[in-house]
């Protein structure tokens, strides 16, 4: 149908629709970015009773609705909570003032945010800030881990793509899935832990983080493609990267994006991907049961796909092949 039209039609169409594509990709890249705040920020205010309600009070008053707080009795409690993952940070309040215990591993954006809001509260005194779970000595900004990131999303997206569109067969296209995930998992430790130095986990763990997240980015492209064709490409490719990266938070935190969007990235693969590979890279694990549900979910959805598309594929197929007598008789 586009090849009928003249050719000044065409090209006015394609860029209209590449503008559009701009116009809504810009906002949707950016406007998370620009409006970094906390939002329900997970963090721990421990001591006494009555400093914990006078700090928790005091956070309240400077940022309504910005934080989540947990109370706890001391400051073991609350490194407890940090390396487990349930807080980003606590206030710890002592005979000699307020301390900030942080966990830069978990989101470097939120530990200098947070330093500078414990400087408000303590009227401008020093603070002794405390990294509980630092970032890689190599990496000390994040800025590395987050960067070393977006590539394995790309290239799980391609390798979805590709076997889509150039594998026919259903059990090679399975096998180039489960394959691309393991190999995936196994380059992507040796250059992000042994090479750049940007990981400080145990390695298999790490690799089967970056694996399983493979796996689900490249079998959701992949599926979607089986099910709907190019189209379900397209789909792919919007809920792994166009829609899924800039929501994904992977450079700051869910709690700092606009809601609902830092809360729907995290069901997407690659908030889930990068929130599962800060885990396995700096607690140990902890807190990895939603994004492994999340991926498990993607990856398990997309082989089931790949399976349900080419079998409609080859019920098509049978059905062609069993009317071309027919139209031939008819044609004679």
């Amino acid at each position: 149908m586009l090849r009928s039209r003249s050719p000044w039609t065409l090209t006015a169409l394609l860029v209209g629709v590449a503008v559009v594509v701009q116009a809504l990709l810009v906002p949707l890249f950016a406007a998370p970015a620009a409006h970094l705040a906390p939002r329900d920020l997970p963090v721990a205010v421990a001591g006494p009773p009555p400093a914990v309600a006078e700090l928790t009070a005091r956070l309240a008053a400077a940022r309504p609705g910005g934080f989540a707080v947990t109370a706890l009795p001391d400051a073991a409690a609350a490194d407890r909570a940090l390396r487990d993952r349930e807080v980003y940070a606590a206030f710890v309040a002592g005979p000699d003032g307020v301390a900030l215990h942080t966990a830069p591993a978990a989101s470097p954006t939120v530990a200098a945010l947070l330093t500078e809001a414990a400087g408000q509260l303590a009227a401008g005194r020093p603070v002794p800030v405390t990294a509980v779970v630092p970032t890689d000595p190599d990496d000390p900004r994040g800025a590395g881990f987050a960067a070393g990131f977006l590539p394995l999303a790309l290239t799980g997206m391609l390798a979805g793509a590709l076997l889509t569109l150039l594998v026919a067969g259903r059990r090679a296209r399975l096998a180039g899935l489960i394959g691309y995930a393991v190999l995936a998992g196994a380059a992507g430790v040796t250059v992000l832990h042994g090479w750049l130095g940007l990981l400080d986990g145990d390695p298999w763990r790490e690799a089967g983080a970056i694996g399983l997240f493979s796996l689900a980015a490249a079998g959701t492209v992949a599926g979607l493609g089986a099910l709907l064709g190019r189209a379900g490409l397209g789909l792919g490719a919007l809920l792994v990267f166009l829609v899924g990266n800039p929501l994904s938070a992977v450079a700051a935190a869910p709690e700092l994006l606009p809601q609902p969007w830092g809360t729907v990235g995290q069901f997407l693969p690659v908030g889930a991907g990068g929130t599962l590979l800060r885990s396995a890279a700096f607690f140990d694990g902890a807190g990895t049961g939603r994004p492994l549900a999340v991926l498990s979910g993607y990856a398990l959805v997309g082989l089931a796909l790949v399976l349900a598309g080419r079998r409609a594929g080859a019920d098509a197929d049978r059905e062609t092949v069993a009317e071309q007598p027919v139209a031939a008789q008819v044609t004679v």
